[in-house]
């Protein structure tokens, strides 16, 4: 009768093997996304110990933890090994991820050039599954006063407000406008549409003094600014 496989469990590892040692010994950058990741799961499964494990499912997300923060609790646990509760634990340490990057973008001050505009919006947009159309409210030093969505689902077809976001932009006392939305397939060129809600923006605007600065469409890693193409008209 052949023995048991091994417990693949990290407490039973060799101390050089274990992640949780390492981070602490070695601090939190000696360790690879896999290693901390199997930190957060605990064991593997039968064949394999949670780095292998963990590397496994990394690599199926090409390496990326953007990728690997958009996969479902489904798809995490169709890999042997990862049952609900490790794969909510994964889901909910990815997202705090994302949502620090969030803060960190907010904690921004004033609006200088397009790749801030993409530093803030990025983290919000920029790798959702839909599109969503939003306006950045800024003061005369451009700082951010505020950030509206105005759309989901995508702007074609899509009756703007426009009394709406002038109204808005009076009550918290905006003096220009930036609007923001993201391309889900990655492309950068902008669209008919895209071109003719800036337009509507702009003059709407413009009658009352304030100025729509920009334009952006964001993808996960770059932009298109309407400003830096001399877009704005």
């Amino acid at each position: 009768m052949s023995d048991k496989s091994p417990s693949f469990s990290i407490k039973n590892w060799s101390n050089d093997d274990q992640p949780r040692e390492k981070l602490r010994d070695k601090g939190k950058m000696a360790l690879s996304d896999a290693e901390l990741i199997a930190i957060l799961i605990g064991s593997g499964n039968r064949e394999e110990s949670a780095v292998a494990l963990c590397k496994r499912i990394y690599a199926s997300a090409n390496h990326s933890l953007n990728a690997l923060g958009k996969l479902s609790i489904k798809q995490l646990m169709e890999f042997k090994g990862i049952g609900e509760a490790k794969a909510i634990t994964i889901v909910a340490a990815l997202e705090l991820g994302r949502r620090r990057r969030v803060e960190e973008a907010l904690q921004l001050e004033k609006i200088n050039s397009s790749q801030s505009v993409f530093e803030v919006m990025q983290p919000i947009i920029g790798d959702l599954p839909h599109e969503e159309f939003w306006i950045l409210y800024l003061n005369n030093s451009n700082k951010v006063l505020q950030k509206n969505q105005l759309s989901k689902g995508g702007i074609t077809g899509t009756l703007v407000d426009v009394r709406l976001v002038l109204k808005t932009a009076l009550e918290v006392g905006a003096i220009a406008l930036i609007l923001c939305h993201n391309h889900p397939s990655g492309t950068l060129k902008p669209s008919r549409a895209d071109k003719d809600i800036t337009q509507k923006l702009t003059v709407a605007a413009k009658s009352l003094d304030i100025s729509v600065l920009d334009h952006l469409i964001i993808t996960e890693n770059a932009y298109y600014s309407f400003a830096d193409e001399n877009e704005m008209g």
